[in-house]
C-alpha cells in the first residue's frame, strides 16, 4: 500500500468519524440502542421513510468490530482499518509507549503498514450470528427451586450452551441476557488478537473539552483512534466495512 492510499484511507476515516457521531446523537435522542434481531423498522419507515433490509443489517453487524479491553469500533476499508475512539485505544497506547516514546503525551502515526505497531495483548471480535436460547435456558428451570437454585441451573445450562457452540464451530460463544433475564441470546464472534496501531492523535488534541464534551455535537477534538487487523501475519480482507457515502 503506497503512502498517498494509506493516508487516503486515514482521511476518509476521520470524515466518517464526525458523520458517525451525529448519527449516534440523533439515534439516541430519537429511538434508542436496538439489538439486530429486533430494529424498530416501523418506526424508521414511517419517520424516514427507510427500511432497513436483512442485508443491510448483516453488513453493519459484520462491519462492526468489539474490542475486548472495552469498547467498539468499525471496520472502514477493505484490508481491515479499524476506527474506535481515542479512549478505546487509551490502554494500548499506555502499554506501548516507552520512557523514550509517549505515545498518550505525543500521539503516533505509520506512514506505511510496516510502521504499525501491535498491541501487546489486544483482541477484537467481530460477531457472526445470533442464535435466541431463551426456552433452553429458562427449561433448566424446574417448578419448586429456590431462588438460588434456579440461577445456578441457569448458569449451567449457559456455561453447556457455550461450551456446545465453541466446540462445534470454534467461534467464541457468549450467551447474553437481555430484557432482565427475558430473554437469552447466543452470539458468536470471530476474534483476532493480532491488532496493530496505525494511528492516534497526542491526547490534548483528543480530549479536548472532557466528559461534557463527549455527549455534544458538534465537537471541537479529534477523539479517535486508528487499527488494523491481521491474520496470519498479513491484514485481513474486510469484506464488510463502512464507505463514505460521496
Amino acid at each position: 500500500m503506497s503512502r498517498k492510499n494509506h493516508l487516503c484511507q486515514l482521511l476518509v476515516g476521520v470524515i466518517l468519524l464526525f458523520s458517525s457521531s451525529l448519527f449516534v446523537v440523533v439515534g439516541l435522542a430519537d429511538e434508542g440502542m436496538w439489538t439486530f434481531d429486533n430494529p424498530p423498522v416501523k418506526q424508521l419507515k414511517e419517520r424516514y421513510g427507510f427500511t432497513p433490509t436483512q442485508e443491510w443489517l448483516d453488513h453493519v453487524r459484520l462491519a462492526s468490530v468489539r474490542f475486548m479491553d472495552g469498547g467498539s469500533g468499525s471496520f472502514v476499508s477493505p484490508n481491515g482499518l479499524v476506527l474506535t475512539n481515542h479512549h478505546v485505544a487509551m490502554g494500548q497506547l499506555q502499554k506501548i509507549s516507552t520512557a523514550e516514546k509517549d505515545y498518550v503525551a505525543t500521539g503516533f502515526y505509520a506512514a506505511t503498514p510496516a510502521e504499525e505497531l501491535k498491541c501487546p495483548d489486544l483482541e477484537v471480535n467481530v460477531l457472526i450470528s445470533m442464535e435466541d436460547v431463551t426456552q433452553r435456558v429458562q427449561s433448566a428451570v424446574k417448578e419448586g427451586m429456590s431462588e438460588a437454585e434456579a440461577l445456578k441451573a441457569r448458569r449451567a445450562e449457559i456455561a453447556k450452551i457455550e461450551k456446545e457452540s465453541l466446540d462445534k464451530t470454534g467461534l467464541r460463544s457468549n450467551v447474553i441476557s437481555l430484557y432482565h433475564g427475558g430473554e437469552y441470546w447466543l452470539y458468536r464472534y470471530k476474534k483476532y488478537t493480532d491488532v496493530r496501531l496505525v494511528m492516534a492523535p497526542e491526547r490534548q488534541a483528543a480530549y479536548f473539552g472532557g466528559d461534557s464534551d463527549n455527549f455534544t455535537y458538534p465537537r471541537y477534538d479529534l477523539d479517535m483512534a486508528f487499527f488494523r487487523v491481521y491474520e496470519n501475519g498479513k491484514p485481513i480482507k474486510s469484506e464488510h466495512y463502512l464507505k463514505w457515502n460521496s
